[in-house]
């Protein structure tokens, strides 16, 4: 199997980076800006908890519907086209919830708003691995940085936007008419193409080298035995057991550890005010600190990710960063004193940091003849987990309590720990094409 590389000139890869992180952050403001108006659409409509509850359903519902076509749009038109056209809808579908008068109208602005947040998601990250294919550079960590940064802020921004009594229409008109416009302007400085073409040889199949494959991933290049990134004499089979050589279990496989990951990443967002201020006794604003500790160590550790990636390997990256999340935490809630719980969030947003960024990545280059496809499959699944954490943390409360059911987060970062050597797998697929 010989695989070529098509590369572009280094500005236009530079220009193609930014312009796809620019849509990461674009993103995480988005979000933000809503996420920090909720209170004012709930009490706008008279909307009981419940209520609010079961409208905001909708937005994942959405979410998890359009996952199952982006994967098939990216591959048929180019992510660059989905990441344009989910960025301007997302940007404008924002606007939407502050026009609705009654429960069915905001259930259906927020089923479209979180159908565009889906396919941007989709999209952009699909271009993230592509940039990282043609660059022959990991950026997948720093990309999600952008999203870290952009969500803290679009909370910023959403907080004195009601500080100030600005109503959430003109907040969401301010924040979704200019995104709007930049995110319809900024497609045309990304990737577009598959960046990768492969070309059958007489060599196809001759020679094996499985541990160099598994070396390779785990040292995060895409070269083997000295070879230039993305070229290779000979195929790799995958490592592992051997009905992980079809791309539909490593794509499962994959999407588990993702789940796994958000469910910890978004338990932590849901519930560590809460903890700090019920269960420790601290004021409202000491238990604002631990999400946000969570949030500036998680943005850190993804703005590290790539360096870290490429010297240690995403299968050493992720096992790590598993087991300092799990240890992190678990101290915090262990000692019962506040700011050793403030500083064991942290330590889990550190650890938790390159999680998803790596885990996407490998969804990319899982299924090589369908990278969109098997991208989609794994933001879909992990998806769950970001949806279902909250719920899952507050059924567990309920039962045993809070302090107990944190423990939860703790134990899944084990578990994507001991799943870090999947993402060893794609990097073989890949040579099987």
């Amino acid at each position: 199997m010989a695989t070529t590389l098509t590369r572009r000139p280094a500005g236009s890869d530079r220009g193609a980076r930014v312009a796809v992180t620019a849509y990461f952050v674009l993103y995480g403001v988005v979000l933000a800006v809503w996420v920090t108006r909720i209170p004012a659409i709930k009490q706008g409509l008279g909307l009981s908890d419940g209520l609010l509850g079961l409208a905001l359903l909708a937005l994942p519902a959405g979410v998890l519907l359009i996952t199952l076509v982006a994967g098939r749009l990216v591959d048929r038109v180019g992510s660059a086209r989905v990441t344009c056209l989910g960025g301007t809808a997302m940007s404008l579908f924002l606007i939407t919830p502050a026009l609705a008068r009654g429960l069915p109208s905001l259930a259906a602005a927020l089923f479209g708003f979180g159908a565009a947040a889906g396919a941007l998601n989709v999209g952009m990250n699909a271009n993230g691995v592509l940039v990282e294919q043609v660059s022959g550079r990991r950026v997948m960590s720093s990309l999600h940085a952008g999203y870290s940064l952009g969500a803290l802020g679009g909370a910023l921004a959403g907080g004195l936007f009601a500080r100030a009594g600005v109503s959430p229409l003109a907040t969401f008109l301010v924040t979704g008419l200019p995104s709007a416009a930049f995110a319809a302007a900024a497609g045309r400085w990304l990737t577009a193409g598959t960046g990768v073409t492969r070309t059958e040889t007489a060599a196809d199949g001759a020679g094996r080298a499985g541990p160099d494959a598994t070396r390779a991933a785990d040292a995060g290049l895409d070269d083997v035995a000295g070879l230039a990134p993305g070229s290779r004499s000979a195929a790799v089979p995958p490592a592992g057991p051997r009905w992980l050589a079809r791309p539909g279990a490593v794509i499962l496989m994959l999407g588990i550890a993702g789940l796994c990951a958000l469910l910890a990443e978004g338990a932590a967002a849901d519930w560590s005010a809460v903890y700090l201020q019920d269960n420790l006794g601290t004021s409202a604003g000491f238990a604002a600190a631990g999400f946000a500790a969570f949030s500036v160590a998680m943005a850190a550790g993804r703005l590290f990710g790539d360096r870290l990636a490429a010297r240690f390997g995403p299968v050493r990256l992720v096992r790590c960063g598993g087991l300092v999340a799990a240890t992190g935490l678990a101290a915090g809630l262990l000692s019962g004193q506040p700011a050793v719980a403030v500083a064991g969030f942290a330590v889990l947003g550190a650890g938790l940091s390159s999680m998803a960024p790596q885990i996407f990545l490998a969804g990319g280059q899982a299924d090589p003849a369908r990278p969109g496809h098997g991208l989609a499959r794994v933001v879909g699944v992990s998806y769950l987990g970001m949806v279902g954490g909250p719920a899952v943390i507050g059924g567990a409360a309920s039962l045993v309590g809070l302090p107990l059911a944190l423990s939860i987060p703790v134990v899944l970062a084990l578990c994507v720990a001991a799943l870090a050597w999947v993402l060893a797998v794609p990097a073989a697929l890949r040579t099987q094409v």
